[in-house]
């Protein structure tokens, strides 16, 4: 039986007093906590928050996010266009169009495709569950999959009207999911197919996916911050009427699945439902724009 880190760590932050005692934590008043004992082996958890990458590789952290390293000062041969983190929140994955992968903390490197010829540029990417692998997705929908990471099929011989922008896990990593810029969806192993966008008039492209937290579901966000949710994603709200001074380039659920965050390309943050609000670099000089982040627990 697969242990989800994600729906885990949500779990123990719902069940609070259970891992508490599990962990060896007096609870006191005021929310205080006191750590008495760990069980051998045992990973404490970390405060929750976020990560954001540049196309450069520079890191920016908030909350209880740690930093691991970046390629800030590293010249790459092509730009950063996302990441993943790993399931205990240990290290993360930033992978550049060329499918050079960057790993940092516990995140084990297990391939790239950095030297190889692709048809299209990499533009995202996605960790298995127990994170001993990951997959990449080309704008023509071509997967290609490291360590433990299974192939359950693609779009890189298929036309597309609308190129792929993104792409999802399921829990389980048993399947993924890939978002075309029209909010064309394409499931594949155990992702459903929930709905999407591709047949409507959207005022600005869909830019990124985030599943639910049980994976029944998922969210689109468009690069003017609307939200479009499927299945079990609740709407908690969108940027979408509002007047943003960079467009919006990603979004991820918060780790009880009850809210999101929107990242803008100046690292603005717009965070609704049950997604708190840590800091962002809005009003920072950036020497290069803001491509991605991930939730932190």
């Amino acid at each position: 039986m697969f242990e989800n880190p994600r729906w885990a760590r949500a779990t123990g932050r719902l069940f609070g007093k259970a891992a508490a005692a599990l962990f060896g934590v007096t609870l006191l008043a005021g929310g205080l906590a006191s750590l008495t004992s760990a069980p051998a082996g045992a990973v404490l958890p970390k405060s929750a928050g976020y990560v954001m990458v540049a196309s450069d590789g520079g890191i920016f952290t908030f909350g209880g996010a740690l930093f691991y390293g970046s390629t800030g000062g590293t010249h790459l041969n092509q730009p950063i266009v996302g990441m993943a983190e790993t399931g205990d929140g240990g290290g993360y994955w930033l992978v550049a169009s060329d499918g050079g992968i960057f790993n940092f903390g516990d995140a084990s490197f297990a391939g790239s495709t950095g030297a190889q010829h692709l048809n299209q540029p990499i533009v995202g990417m996605a960790a298995t569950h127990d994170s001993g692998g990951y997959w990449l997705v080309a704008s023509d929908g071509g997967i290609f999959s490291f360590g433990d990471a299974v192939f359950y099929g693609s779009t890189g011989g298929t036309h597309l009207n609308q190129p792929i922008v993104g792409m999802a896990a399921t829990p389980d990593g048993g399947g993924y999911w890939l978002v075309a810029s029209d909010g064309g969806i394409f499931a594949f192993g155990d992702a459903v197919f929930y709905g999407s966008t591709g047949g409507q008039h959207l005022n600005q492209p869909v830019v990124g996916i985030a599943p639910t937290i049980d994976g029944h579901g998922y969210w689109l966000t468009a690069a003017d911050g609307g939200v479009f949710g499927f299945g079990d994603a609740t709407f908690f709200g969108s940027t979408g009427g509002i007047h943003l001074n960079q467009p919006v380039v990603g979004i991820a659920a918060s780790p009880e699945g009850g809210g999101y965050w929107l990242v803008a390309r100046d690292g603005g943050i717009f965070n609704f439902g049950d997604s708190p609000f840590y800091g962002s670099t809005g009003s920072q000089h950036l020497n290069a724009p803001i491509v991605g982040m991930a939730e932190s627990f």
